[in-house]
């Protein structure tokens, strides 16, 4: 009897489990068929979120340099084209350094940086009105061991959109 139950409810829970396939009908859509497109998901067009993730918000540099590689122009060029699109947004353009070196020369160098990067987005189109920059040196770096690997992350130009 125990198993005869047992055997009942599983039968009963296998038939619950199947399913049917809906009837499509002449247009070809079954009866689950979404009706809307699914945007993909990331951020709205024309925010800062965009432009940092989707554009690319900062280039870097080599060691004791400030001339851009041809990947940081790819992202300055985008830069420039969502700038474009986008009129009421200006720029402030941050140059940083690594923690090698003086604080004075990292606030030069850091300079050297962000004007490099302001010069380039100007002859990209961008009026120089809405770009201005300023130098951090070596003051805010975004990784703070001393090897390598992290410096690298710490030369850079950041593009922050107001």
């Amino acid at each position: 009897m125990k198993y005869g139950f047992l055997g009942a409810a599983a039968a009963v829970m296998m038939l619950s489990a199947c399913s049917t396939t809906p009837d499509t009908g002449a247009s070809g859509a079954g009866a689950g068929a979404a009706t809307t497109t699914t945007k993909a998901a990331g951020p709205a067009a024309g925010t800062v979120a965009e432009f940092q993730q989707v554009v690319g918000d900062r280039v870097f540099f080599d060691y004791n340099e400030y001339n851009l590689s041809s990947e940081a122009r790819a992202t300055l060029q985008k830069q420039a084209s969502w700038l474009t699109r986008y009129p009421t947004f200006s720029l402030t353009v941050e140059g940083h350094a690594d923690e090698r070196g003086t604080r004075e020369y990292n606030l030069a160098l850091g300079e050297r940086r962000a004007n490099a990067v302001r010069e380039f987005l100007a002859s990209q189109g961008v009026a120089a009105n809405r770009v201005k920059t300023v130098t951090y040196g070596k003051e805010r770096p975004t990784c703070t061991q001393s090897t390598e690997s992290c410096w690298s992350q710490n030369r850079r130009g950041v593009s922050v959109p107001q």
